[in-house]
């Protein structure tokens, strides 16, 4: 398709000013920028009060678990709406790819948080999905889903010989195209991996060239497995990450950089002075953020292991229960949480009037305690229900990293076949405009930190910028109309016009054309690295 779009204001993905002028593609790649531009198209957009911009790069995702499957349009449809061109995949140590053919643990892939219909090597999963991507794909290889393949979700440590065989696992990935790796040390089984076997895991990503992501141990002041002395424990979980960066030198991401809890607020500024210091050691890290104050949780997520282990005749012991109503309400004072802050996703498909309503709300409904309302659902839900949990940040926190250097921006979301539905699978990059215009920002850094920023970081080539010879993904949106509302996660932003990937049209004037046009991006090997 020959694309032609004229008097756009085009933000071309770097911190410059926007430009009025005209931009042309044709065969899937951007052809020339100029003022009122004479070519034959097939298609002329008239851009005049609209911006033009590099497609959308969600830098954290895991639609990788979703775009194999085989209704592949209802689950990614909600973030190309978003103006998501490209979203990078397997992160926080799970991908659904990386996986032996001989392994005896395929159902265990995904850690309980995702399945996959298909399992397999990194080629497998692109020969899968072939022809049925809305969006671009940028494939990490999860450490956690290459334990599983050779270990399952056992706790113990690697033999030698299994080892070998995860680091094959990684390296034939990365052989493929993969453009790192991430680690889960708050998941099963990656909080199992002793410090060198990520250690190796880190130097095979750094043998290639990659970046790896981590999900840090910790996301707040306090958290399970740590002493309650000493410094804030997402602190030392960061102080891990940074250790394990210094002992490989590889380029690090610190994936979705969260305060959980009231209390973990204070820990802001001495979390990106470590940033700040490790890079000015000459270390590469960074971090991504999302804009809403909450996050997708399960009904479990404040419920102590013991207690998840006792049977149902147990849970119901009086000694039992005074026990857990201790341990909750000295968690919740710790970090700065309440049942308000807990609003109910997913029961089960028997409770929907449960939906969208806190736990507070509930049991004054229902005429019980908050304690005992919470039980309630963890016992109707089988301890699977899922919610949203608030005080990740707060509105200030959000605009501080927003605007700070080493923030790029991500959904960090999935698409729910049930329930309420995560915020971020339909308005995330919306809203970060939303919160730009609101608050007075400046629109091309917004655009950098989603186009050109996250291009560079995760050094994908030719994406991310709006640039002669560059691959023609772009998203083009009224800012005036640019409108969403997180109280109704459900639905999808205003003022996104056309979204274009690789050079066809996949949203035209708000609607969704059919064309799948997205590719697995696979990362150039560099010889001298292979051979390293």
């Amino acid at each position: 398709m020959k694309l032609l779009l004229k008097n756009g204001l085009v933000y071309d993905g770097t911190n410059n000013p926007p430009v009025k002028t005209d931009v042309y593609l044709e065969a899937g790649v951007i052809k020339q920028i100029g003022d009122n531009l004479t070519v034959e198209a097939t298609k002329v957009i008239d851009c005049t009060n609209l911006v033009v911009a590099p497609g959308f790069i969600d830098c954290h995702s895991h639609n990788d678990f979703f775009v194999n499957h085989d209704d592949v349009e209802t689950a990614n449809l909600p973030f190309l709406r978003q103006g998501i061109t490209t979203q990078i995949v397997g992160n926080c140590g799970f991908s659904s790819y990386g996986v032996g053919s001989d392994s005896q643990y395929k159902e265990l892939i995904g850690g309980g948080l995702f399945k996959s219909e298909h399992i397999g090597s990194l080629n497998d999963f692109i020969s899968k999905v072939s022809g049925k991507l809305m969006q671009n794909i940028v494939p990490l290889i999860g450490h956690g889903t290459t334990r599983i393949s050779v270990s399952g979700n056992t706790a113990k440590k690697l033999s030698e010989t299994e080892m070998k065989k995860q680091l094959a696992l990684v390296e034939d990935a990365l052989k493929s195209g993969a453009f790192g790796g991430s680690l889960g040390l708050m998941y099963q089984p990656g909080m199992f991996a002793p410090t060198d076997e990520l250690e190796k895991f880190a130097e095979m990503i750094k043998k290639y060239g990659g970046i790896l992501t981590i999900h840090a141990r910790a996301n707040s002041k306090v958290a399970l497995g740590y002493s309650l002395l000493g410094k804030a424990h997402m602190i030392q979980a960061l102080d891990e990450i940074i250790q394990i960066m210094e002992k490989t030198h590889v380029r690090t991401q610190y994936s979705h950089l969260i305060f959980v809890g009231k209390s973990s607020w204070k820990c802001v500024k001495p979390m990106l002075k470590r940033f700040y210091k490790a890079r000015n050691k000459g270390y590469d890290i960074a971090y991504d953020i999302y804009p809403f104050t909450y996050g997708a949780s399960v009904i479990t997520v404040i419920l102590p292991s013991w207690y998840l282990k006792l049977t149902k005749e147990k849970r119901k012991k009086p000694i039992n229960r005074w026990k857990l109503k201790l341990i909750i309400n000295i968690t919740k004072r710790l970090l700065g949480i309440d049942y308000q802050d807990l609003v109910v996703s997913y029961i089960s498909d028997d409770y929907p009037q449960y939906e969208g309503k806190t736990v507070t709300e509930l049991a004054k409904s229902e005429n019980i305690k908050p304690f005992d309302m919470y039980l309630k659902l963890v016992e109707l839900s089988l301890g699977k229900g899922r919610i949203m949990l608030g005080k990740y940040y707060n509105e200030a926190i959000i605009l501080k990293l927003m605007q700070d250097e080493l923030a790029t921006f991500m959904t960090d979301a999935w698409y729910e076949a049930s329930g309420t539905q995560n915020a971020g699978t339909y308005q995330a990059f919306p809203y970060f405009i939303q919160k730009t215009r609101e608050n007075k920002l400046k629109l091309e850094a917004t655009i950098n930190k989603m186009t050109g920023l996250t291009a560079n970081r995760f050094k994908i080539q030719n994406r991310g910028y709006i640039k002669v010879g560059y691959a023609a993904d772009i998203t083009i949106f009224n800012y005036n109309e640019i409108e969403v509302n997180p109280n109704i996660p459900n639905e999808q932003p205003k003022g996104i016009k056309y979204v274009i990937v690789n050079g066809e049209i996949t949203i035209d004037n708000n609607n969704y054309t059919g064309v799948k046009k997205g590719i697995v991006l696979r990362k150039q090997i560099n010889r001298r690295e292979e051979l390293r």
